[in-house]
């Protein structure tokens, strides 16, 4: 995942590590992410419970836990859930808009790759981004910046399967993926996940 999506969880948990600072003007719109979606972002840009609930379906985000980072790195509830999703406002600090909410699969998940511990691999959880991502690499779990020559890789409204290494069979991968088609993410990786578009 904040690469952004899980550059964003690294915050979730407090880690020092982030992506690096990239302004992302209201006005200009980030490739690869749809005109809805920066609206969505730029709507909840003031209220972060609206930017958390953009990250997930409407079923979903309604009884989740919202959290907020604080800027010393620890969390902020802004609202206890029911349904043991959590789901975190836009990262003003990526380029794009980048909410997300996972359940507590995927969150044992982002914990250990946080944490760079072996996560599991048959304890299959959601990851969704409904307001779409960006990410520094797709094969470096832990790239801060795109690497030379490089861009950010951006998605539009997708979700993650995360924890199944046997979801990833047939799917494909490599440094620039097609993002308008499932792949892996980070593949090669203890952290390989699949990335699903849903737009």
């Amino acid at each position: 995942m904040t690469s952004s999506r899980l550059l964003l969880l690294v915050s979730v948990a407090g880690a020092a590590a982030a992506l690096a600072s990239c302004s992302k003007p209201a006005t200009e719109a980030t490739p690869g992410v749809s005109e809805s979606a920066e609206a969505s972002a730029s709507a909840g840009a003031n209220d972060p419970i609206a930017s958390a609930e953009s990250a997930a379906p409407a079923a979903v985000a309604k009884a989740a836990s919202i959290v907020a980072v604080q800027p010393d790195g620890s969390m902020k509830e802004l609202r206890k859930g029911t349904n043991g999703f959590t789901c975190m406002p836009d990262n003003p600090t990526t380029p794009g808009p980048d909410p997300m909410c996972m359940d507590g699969n995927a969150m044992t998940w982002a914990q250990a790759w946080m944490g760079h511990k072996p996560p599991p691999t048959d304890k299959a959880g959601i990851m969704y981004m409904l307001s779409g991502g960006t990410d520094a690499s797709n094969t470096d779990p832990y790239a801060k910046q795109p690497t030379s020559g490089g861009d950010w890789i951006h998605t539009g409204p997708h979700i993650m399967v995360v924890g199944s290494k046997a979801t990833l069979a047939g799917y494909p991968s490599g440094p620039n993926p097609n993002t308008k088609a499932p792949y892996v993410m980070w593949a090669g990786t203890p952290y390989a996940h699949l990335m699903i578009p849903v737009s």
